[in-house]
């Protein structure tokens, strides 16, 4: 059954002012977000996955930062259209979003029952101090916080890591939006918090139906939660699947050495893992021809002269590779 798209990128190109000149961080982006669904956005650090987000948030720092062409449709409203006054009300209302780090993106000199309430000053303006206060409470209760009139009293600085991510979890889910997006919210988290809040997400989405843009570098995590995903190299898409098409026949050579590079439990003992040689270029001096091209085993002389078109693999697949185009072998 085909679900309702909620949010379509349509080539979008995010652009900043640098010393080096203007350069692309995100380049020709496109993919879309279906209702009920997680989609992974997954690739190396500096790949233009925040960047995305950001784009998609309307919150890239000025000046230096611009959406420079494309459109971002969010239920038939191209939000790159805009004006602030607008977008204020789509974002947290309707597009909410975890950031990487909550201890930065939590005030450090303010309690935490203030911050929340203030969530619910800014989208639920029919809520006074006490009432605001008591939602609080039922939020933080509901992302699994023990003792959540006393954790609204205290500062970022007394909770835990795992706490300070929950907190940012109910106050992204404050307005009930339609959307959550997800940036790498449990990368400097271990292990076994890292679990509770993978699963917390799973629950809360299955509790209010709204669709996840889950940002990581984590295979692992994209096999555990995502419904499809979209691996990104360089500022550019490599390729889109559902996550079992990625897992079961990758397509890309990016994407197949990002899934060989695993530890594999049957793989022989004390045997080298593999990596993907090279380093990816920088954003300033980027080839004519395909991104990945000075690291991939399959190298030919048009991935050198021009950047591969998109292939429809199927249905929900696709990739941009000269391997599923050129003749030129």
């Amino acid at each position: 059954m085909k679900r309702e798209t909620l949010l379509k990128i349509d080539n979008l190109v995010t652009v900043f002012d640098t010393e080096s000149g203007r350069i692309a961080a995100a380049d020709g982006i496109s993919f879309d977000v279906a209702a009920g669904r997680t989609c992974g956005i997954v690739g190396e650090s500096g790949c233009g996955k925040s960047v995305t987000a950001l784009s998609i948030m309307r919150l890239l720092p000025r000046p230096a930062g611009a959406i420079e062409s494309g459109k971002i449709l969010f239920r038939g409203t191209d939000l790159v259209s805009l004006a602030p006054e607008e977008m204020h009300h789509i974002r947290g209302n309707r597009i909410a979003m975890i950031f990487q780090e909550p201890m930065t993106a939590l005030n450090p000199v303010q309690r935490v029952g203030k911050q929340m309430r203030e969530v619910f000053r800014l989208h639920a303006d029919d809520l006074d101090r006490q009432r605001a206060a008591k939602a609080s409470v039922r939020l933080l209760e509901r992302v699994g916080i023990p003792d959540p009139v006393n954790r609204l009293r205290e500062y970022p600085h007394q909770i835990s890591g795992g706490m300070r991510q929950r907190v940012m979890i109910a106050m992204a889910l404050a307005a009930r939006p339609d959307i959550l997006i997800a940036d790498e919210p449990t990368t400097a988290l271990d292990v076994t918090i890292q679990a509770q809040i993978l699963r917390l997400v799973e629950d809360l989405q299955r509790e209010t139906g709204m669709s996840v843009v889950f940002i990581t570098h984590d295979l692992g995590v994209i096999a555990q939660i995502c419904d499809d995903v979209v691996v990104m190299y360089a500022g550019k898409i490599a390729e889109t699947a559902t996550a079992l098409e990625l897992f079961d026949q990758p397509k890309h050579p990016y994407t197949k050495g990002l899934l060989d590079s695993i530890p594999r439990l049957d793989s022989k003992r004390k045997s080298r893992l593999q990596v993907i040689e090279g380093v990816v270029p920088a954003l300033d001096v980027m080839p004519d021809g395909c991104r990945f091209e000075n690291r991939c085993p399959h190298g030919m002389p048009i991935c050198r002269r021009e950047p591969p078109s998109v292939t429809r693999i199927g249905d929900t697949h696709s990739v941009s590779c000269h391997l599923y185009t050129s003749k030129d072998r």
